[in-house]
């Protein structure tokens, strides 16, 4: 009874007390402990702050809202009126922006290569290093003091004029101090008669700390041994921090007049260790400068040893063939540590592909590689091509068959070679696989992971008794796409002067007064960096009667009145006389008439020519390095396209409209150096056969007879109406199939040749 009685008290009394309590709680939170600060007539008490913008830093009453006016003076506020002063404007400065974009960010290039080499060794061991390296570091140099007069292909040799070693020694540091210490973060030294492996400096350099003074190579006592310190030998190479060498470059004009010795490396040590007080290393940050000495007349395919396996140097080499046996054996070690990677990465995927969603069939054949090609219609189904050890049928001409041969017979042999490669791996020993015969095979390029091939292979079977038998065994085999490398190109602007040669013959006089108001519109009026060139041909005929009979009489009348009407315009020309016109005689005469690094645009009569192609023309034609071969948009046949209807007045690029037409050769830039180069090599085969002049094109003689790319591609800025083209018989016969083909594809589109030879069928029926 009484605990009833108390719990009903508690019901009506607890509420109250809850309220009172947690009222009382609030009070106290509200409170602020903090003291306020009092001032007694103004004054201020000890202990108070002033803040920077002149208020006091002392705690306010609780709910209380602080203002501006609780401190201010009890003074009036007097506005103060700023007059209006005009700023005025000043002239904005030009800024320069750098030519690349990796100088204004101020990035540089992670490792300079210096090979040390000699007038006698640099067409020996120095070929054989710049083979070995070069296409695996950026940059190569090789200092000497003299050369011969022929300086090896495809090197970068910085003569001093001079054999003495410790001089060229201060040249080689002082070059690099002029050219290139802005360039790049680390500078690798090395004689010529040392093997590196490149790719092992690169990683090693990627792994250092770039701020660092850093000397890093081979340590040797000094000669004599009373010098303090260590100096890097030359012969292993060494490594130089841009650090280092920056902070040694106030100091090597002294290091040069003061410091005397017999070896250049022996003199760069002592420079380094003099006035920068730091020594050669070989290990730094716990990594390693591993080194070897290899034997006299020692083979590499036989050297076992840890050090040798390790080795980022090998000196001495004492001839180019031992240089590439120590290329083919380092190359052989790091693909073989590649393949152990793949393996290592491909049971990884396998692993954790157990735990995938989908199970094991998330890991595609084969692992590692992107899954095929998932087309969304019909019309993105890869086609396969089917081929046979001779035969191919899928041909670039539309034939159904034709013989397999050049790049696709290297590709068929290589696979069916990796094929019972890979058979014989997986059934070794206990079976021997012979290929007796290619069946069948198909491949098709897949573009999300590369070229696919299906082989079906008719083998002989021999067992470990000896017992043989013959099976048919169906393989697939993927060659994959590699990683995607950018090609440094050479720099090339869009303000060269373009030379654009238009050789003209007595039938394409009609077409002279279009394609020159179309030429005007487009170069003249908007001053076009480019001059145009007329080569007029004459047959012998035509050349004797000129001075009674002119036939470009009316040409040469159009071309001086566009003179007068475009004053700050000349269009030269230059008369030709020859029975069989032809593309290198006409360019024979032009080239002797133009300074040779004059790029030239030799075009068509019809071709219509417009800025945006003139800059392309520029970008794409690199000297020493590259011509370009534009593939024009050739207007079909307008009785044809637009047949029993109207003729638009222009034509847009659309396949009923026209083609790219691959057939013709007949646009061409290039630079004249690279014409008379490719005419030099020729010389030799035109004293055995003068009729070669007369049966190749421009595009065959680049390509018979230069080492430059030919760069071949559509140009839709280039544009030529429908004409009929009359082929030379006397030209090759590749070129004239070209030019027989050409017309025929002009003609229009397939459907619409079959849709007249329908209407024509239904007009013979009725």
């Amino acid at each position: 009874m009484r605990f009833s009685a108390f719990v009903s008290v508690l019901r009506s009394v607890g509420p109250v007390v809850i309220g009172i309590s947690l009222g009382f709680t609030l009070s106290l939170l509200s409170v602020n402990w903090t003291d306020e600060a009092c001032y007694l007539d103004g004054k201020e008490g000890e202990g108070v702050t002033v803040g920077q913008d002149g208020l006091l830093k002392g705690a306010r009453k609780p709910n209380s809202i602080s203002t501006g006016n609780d401190v201010e003076s009890d003074e009036d506020f007097e506005p103060r009126i700023v007059p209006y002063k005009q700023v005025q404007q000043s002239a904005p400065k030009k800024v320069f922006r750098a030519k690349y974009i990796s100088t204004e960010l101020g990035t540089r290039e992670r490792l300079f290569v210096g090979v040390l080499t000699s007038k006698n060794t640099l067409n020996t061991l120095g070929v054989a290093v710049n083979r070995t390296i070069s296409h695996h570091l950026d940059s190569v140099i090789f200092f000497t003091g003299m050369h011969n007069r022929k300086v090896p292909h495809g090197m970068f040799v910085v003569s001093h004029g001079d054999e003495r070693l410790i001089w060229n020694m201060y040249q080689n540091i002082k070059h690099i101090l002029d050219h290139y210490i802005n360039e790049f973060d680390w500078f690798y030294f090395v004689q010529d008669d040392a093997y590196t492996e490149a790719d092992r400096i690169k990683t090693l350099v990627d792994h250092l700390s770039m701020d660092r003074e850093l000397y890093m190579g081979k340590p040797e006592e000094f000669i004599g041994g009373e010098m303090e310190g260590k100096y890097c030998y030359g012969g292993y190479g060494y490594i130089l921090s841009r650090t280092l060498l920056l902070r040694l470059q106030p100091y090597l004009e002294n290091c040069r007049n003061d410091i005397l010795s017999a070896r250049p490396d022996e003199w760069l040590g002592r420079c380094i260790i003099d006035y920068t007080h730091t020594n050669c290393v070989n290990e730094f940050q716990g990594l390693q400068y591993h080194h070897y000495e290899l034997g006299k007349n020692s083979d590499p395919s036989k050297e076992e040893s840890e050090q040798f396996m390790k080795a980022l140097t090998v000196h001495p080499v004492a001839d180019p063939e031992q240089m590439y046996r120590l290329h083919r054996y380092f190359t052989e070690i790091e693909l073989q540590k590649t393949y152990d990677e793949i393996a290592k990465l491909q049971a990884e995927i396998k692993n954790v592909s157990v735990v995938a969603f989908d199970g094991n069939r998330s890991s595609q054949w084969p692992v590692g590689i992107n899954p095929p090609f998932e087309p969304q219609s019909r019309f993105e189904v890869l086609k396969w091509e089917y081929f046979t050890e001779e035969e191919i049928y899928s041909c670039i001409d539309g034939s159904p068959k034709c013989e397999l041969q050049g790049i696709d017979r290297m590709d068929v042999a290589d696979v069916i070679d990796v094929a019972l490669l890979e058979l014989n791996k997986k059934y070794k020993p206990v079976l021997h696989l012979k290929k007796q015969q290619l069946i069948n095979g198909y491949r098709r390029f897949d573009p999300v992971r590369g070229m696919e091939y299906t082989l079906d292979l008719q083998l002989e079977v021999v067992n470990q008794k000896g017992h043989s038998r013959s099976i048919t065994k169906r393989v697939h085999l993927v060659r994959p796409l590699s990683r995607t490398e950018i090609i440094p190109m050479p720099y090339v602007t869009e303000a060269t002067r373009i030379h654009v040669i238009i050789p003209l013959t007595l039938q394409e006089r009609s077409s002279v007064d279009h394609f020159l108001g179309v030429y005007a519109s487009n170069a003249f009026e908007t001053s076009e960096n480019a001059i145009l060139t007329f080569l007029f041909i004459y047959d012998p005929v035509e050349a004797q009667q000129v001075n009674q009979n002119d036939i470009f009489a009316s040409v040469k009348a159009q071309i001086n009145t566009y003179e007068r009407k475009y004053p700050a315009v000349k269009i030269p020309w230059i008369s030709v006389k020859t029975e069989t016109p032809s593309q290198i005689k006409f360019m024979d005469i032009i080239s002797k008439k133009h300074p040779v690094d004059s790029l030239f645009f030799l075009a068509n009569i019809k071709t219509h020519i417009n800025s945006e192609f003139l800059n392309r023309c520029r970008m794409n034609s690199i000297n020493n390095w590259q011509v370009f071969f534009p593939v024009h948009f050739q207007d079909f046949n307008p009785d044809v396209a637009y047949h029993n209807q109207p003729h638009p007045a222009t034509v847009d690029l659309v396949k009923d409209a026209g083609h790219f037409d691959r057939r013709s050769f007949e646009e061409a830039c290039f630079y004249n150096s690279d014409y008379m180069a490719t005419r030099t090599q020729m010389v030799a085969d035109v004293q055995e056969n003068e009729e070669i002049l007369d049966t190749l094109d421009i595009f065959d003689m680049f390509l018979t007879y230069s080492a430059l790319h030919v760069f071949r591609a559509v140009e839709p800025a280039l544009h030529q109406p429908y004409s009929y083209q009359a082929c030379n018989p006397r030209l090759s016969e590749d070129i004239y199939h070209r030019c027989v083909q050409s017309n025929l594809e002009g003609l229009g589109s397939c459907s619409q040749l079959a849709m007249l030879l329908f209407e024509q069928e239904q007009g013979n029926s009725t």
